[in-house]
């Protein structure tokens, strides 16, 4: 069975040293995390079996954390496992929108990716709203993250209502992936799901062992086409967030969806045979 991976990051050593990753650190035991290899990151994927990971950028206040063209020379190096995704400075908007168009137009990209909690300002800030009309010009979905933070910043930004379904009602052509389940959340979450047909649920920072009864029962049910599979690597390997899937109770349907064609649909995947 194919797996598409829909958040990742392969990241430097700088970025994972970031102060605000003090409490992930904390909770992985490590005082230290040394830089990864791209074949490290590779090799994860083949332990698991994943096929595809959309491997994201990152760009906060204080700049590129994993610039855009990083993500390119990684995606060059593996162009039939890794697909990129962009990460834009929103505190300039034009800037923000040209870049966008390059990374998709140039490099390729499959998506724009902005953790709000990093910016401190939610999904219906006006500072997106360029961008959400740029997505859905370039065709290419807008993810992003929602629950509670892991990293030590506030958690306010990722509530997704009313911030996210504010977007949701202004853009309904724009196909919104939100990352990280939602918890506490997560009754919202599904909710959103339900009501908008453009926003779906990815499943990264939460092993298979770890979704809520709830959640898994909207996966089985109404969600079936809603949910995706993502990991958050490398806070959490695709192995270790594949493990106990068996045990949820999804049909071979259901699993299939979850995996791949769900990720392969809304990102404009083409997957070869």
């Amino acid at each position: 069975m194919n797996i598409i991976d829909v958040w990742m990051q392969h990241p430097t050593g700088v970025f994972l040293r970031q102060p605000m990753f003090d409490s992930l650190r904390r909770w992985a035991g490590q005082d230290f995390i040394p830089d990864i290899p791209l074949a490290a990151t590779i090799g994860a994927m083949d332990q698991a079996g994943v096929r595809i990971g959309l491997v994201a950028a990152w760009w906060g206040p204080q700049g590129a954390l994993i610039h855009n063209d990083e993500v390119a020379s990684f995606v060059r190096e593996h162009p039939q496992r890794l697909c990129g995704i962009a990460s834009v400075n929103l505190a300039r908007p034009m800037e923000a929108v040209r870049e966008l168009r390059r990374c998709v137009k140039q490099l390729g990209f499959r998506g724009l990716r902005i953790v709000p909690w990093l910016w401190g300002l939610p999904p219906d800030d006006r500072r997106y709203y360029p961008l959400y009309a740029e997505c859905i010009e370039l065709d290419i979905p807008f993810c992003l993250q929602v629950g509670h933070t892991g990293p030590l910043m506030t958690s306010e930004p990722g509530r997704p209502i009313p911030y996210l379904e504010h977007v949701a009602l202004e853009f309904p052509e724009l196909r919104v992936v939100a990352g990280h389940i939602g918890a506490p959340w997560i009754q919202e979450m599904i909710l959103l799901a339900r009501k908008f047909p453009n926003i779906y649920i990815d499943t990264s920072a939460y092993k298979a062992t770890r979704f809520p009864g709830e959640f898994v029962e909207f996966m089985r049910g109404r969600g079936i086409k809603k949910v995706m599979f993502g990991t958050n690597y490398p806070m959490l390997t695709p192995a270790a967030c594949l493990e106990g899937l068996d045990e949820l109770g999804l049909n071979d349907e259901a699993k299939a969806l979850f995996l791949c064609t769900n990720a392969a649909e809304v990102f404009r995947l083409e997957l070869e045979s």
